[in-house]
């Protein structure tokens, strides 16, 4: 069960994780897609991270620390790479990648200082 306090994180990780692949889907769309593979490689990491991330904390797992901290760092990468690109999917993409790593170590702080 995840605990209230940390829903919030789940919620960010869950709403990052369709962002980043929206934003790949998008990405693929584009003139020129093969200019934007860093962006579509990262989104799809953190996508992948930001779905673990939300299990960890549904399964209440010993690795929930390590794996947040994790997702707060590729989505910040991700975000970077994100807003190099002028364009809306990249924009609501690093916007939801800012939000998710906020979270994430908020709830690792919040954690730890409980230990």
């Amino acid at each position: 069960m995840v605990d209230p306090e940390n829903y919030s994180c789940l919620e960010a990780c869950q709403a990052c994780q369709v962002a980043c692949l929206q934003c790949a889907a998008a990405c693929l769309e584009e003139e020129d897609p093969g200019t934007m593979k860093d962006c579509i490689k990262l989104d799809l990491d953190c996508a992948a991270v930001c779905a673990l991330a939300a299990e960890a904390m549904a399964r209440d797992s010993d690795f929930v620390l390590a794996v947040c901290a994790l997702c707060a760092d590729i989505c910040d990468a991700c975000a970077d790479e994100c807003e190099q690109y002028d364009m809306e999917h990249c924009e609501a993409c690093a916007e939801s990648c800012r939000r998710c790593a906020d979270a994430c170590r908020e709830m690792v702080g919040d954690v730890e200082e409980e230990d």
